[in-house]
């Protein structure tokens, strides 16, 4: 395996550094006030003007639709290895994403409707999400069940002449509190009676047909997420035409194993991203601050935990990068156990990271102050999102019990979940 970078890509980091000085560092404070202030008006769900005002500097840099590889419609878009070291700078500020159109859910819903839709969905949806003018939400949770086993989804999906019929509830929406979300990917039961992988499919539903309700917005560890937000969201008799439907009825599982890949490995680079910066902010504060009597970067406990933190962060890149490497060169399938371990990696070393850095901030560490204590909310959620660590451990269990004994790994399949 050879992971070193391409000159493209070599340029293009450089590139992206040098806008994350000259607009993404010098706006974190003015990105927190304006959600602040529109908070305080009453109104936390307005699009923020920082980041429209970003998003075409970024688009005049070539910094613009990075994550979709292999696309027509998207030609700048690069490998997963490529894309791994753009993706951890764009963790270092976690609403940075968004500024390269490259953020979540949008990214999985983009590569869903480039690998599996009709040219006419594509045409209606896939080109505005493409040049970021409308938003999306990926509707698969449900709070009735334990979604970590997505075979438990009771969301119905009906057929009525040229038409599907949707009923239930979801939550965990990520993305439908923006009022540019204008459109769901639905996952629900086409045939309760197929085979217990066959009985689900996916549809594409505008957010604005007759029936739907959002019920409510669910904070994170008390944080609102706003103007992205996540929501509970009630489908009532909701109507699409039949051609809506993704690939074909039971098609859902094999749907969703394309989607989550991609999007449970980029959730793990910006995790690494998360994670220097947290640990540059922990030597900062352990080179300016003294107790009892002398820097707390001299303290042994201190030095440890740096020194942890530098080798852990240096494992996980590395299984990001191999993940990311067998992801482009034999397939989701193949690296379904490389791509299970970096979701579980990733985001505990990031707690642990930013937990150590909390640490040596003091008080200061959980206020507001400082970004520590909303990432370590993020980086926490994430061991529950796109399937919690015991489902993605199962799963690399089986496959390394399956080398001793008479069982193809091909007949294991990998989580298809969301957490909660």
């Amino acid at each position: 395996m050879d992971f070193e970078y391409s000159p493209k890509v070599k340029e293009m980091q450089a590139k992206l550094l040098a806008f994350f000085d000259q607009h993404i560092y010098p706006n974190e404070k003015r990105f927190a006030e304006e959600i602040d202030a529109n908070r305080r008006a009453g109104d936390a769900w307005i699009p923020t003007k920082v980041i429209e005002e970003l998003k075409p500097l970024a688009r005049e840099a070539g910094l613009w639709n990075l994550f979709l590889p292999r696309s027509p419609r998207a030609p700048q878009g690069l490998s997963n290895l490529e894309y791994a070291t753009l993706c951890e700078i764009m963790g270092r500020v976690p609403w940075s994403a968004e500024v390269f159109n490259c953020a979540a859910p949008d990214t999985g819903n983009m590569e869903t409707l480039e690998r599996y839709a009709s040219e006419e969905l594509k045409d209606k949806w896939l080109e505005p999400l493409l040049a970021g003018e409308i938003r999306s939400a990926f509707l698969m949770t449900e709070p009735a069940v334990a979604s970590s086993d997505a075979t438990n989804i009771e969301c119905r999906i009906e057929r009525d002449g040229d038409h599907y019929v949707i009923n239930g509830t979801k939550w965990w929406s990520s993305g439908a509190g923006d009022p540019r979300c204008k459109v769901y990917i639905v996952m629900g039961k086409t045939n309760p009676d197929a085979g217990r992988h066959e009985q689900q499919s996916m549809v594409v539903v505008p957010a604005d047909t007759p029936g739907i309700t959002i019920k409510r917005f669910l904070p994170v560890f008390g944080y609102d997420d706003a103007p992205h937000g996540h929501m509970e969201i009630e489908l009532k008799n909701v109507r699409v035409p039949a051609s809506n439907i993704l690939l074909g009825e039971g098609r859902g599982f094999e749907i969703a194993q394309g989607r989550l890949g991609p999007g449970r490995i980029h959730h793990c680079m910006r995790s690494i991203g998360v994670a220097e910066r947290a640990l540059e902010l922990l030597c900062k504060r352990a080179l300016s601050r003294v107790a009892f009597g002398k820097p707390v970067a001299s303290q042994g406990v201190t030095q440890e935990r740096i020194a942890e933190a530098r080798c852990e962060i240096e494992m996980a890149r590395l299984l990001t990068l191999k993940a990311a490497y067998m992801m482009d060169t034999v397939g989701n399938k193949v690296a379904k156990a490389e791509i299970a371990m970096i979701k579980v990696v990733a985001p505990n070393v990031a707690l642990k990271v930013i937990d150590w850095a909390i640490q040596v901030h003091g008080a200061a560490g959980v206020s507001s102050d400082f970004p520590l204590a909303s990432w370590w909310a993020h980086q926490r959620t994430l061991r529950l999102a796109d399937g919690p660590d015991e489902v993605h451990r199962n799963a690399i269990a089986k496959l390394e019990l399956a080398k001793h004994m008479n069982v193809n790994p091909d007949s294991i399949r990998m989580p298809v979940a969301r957490g909660f």
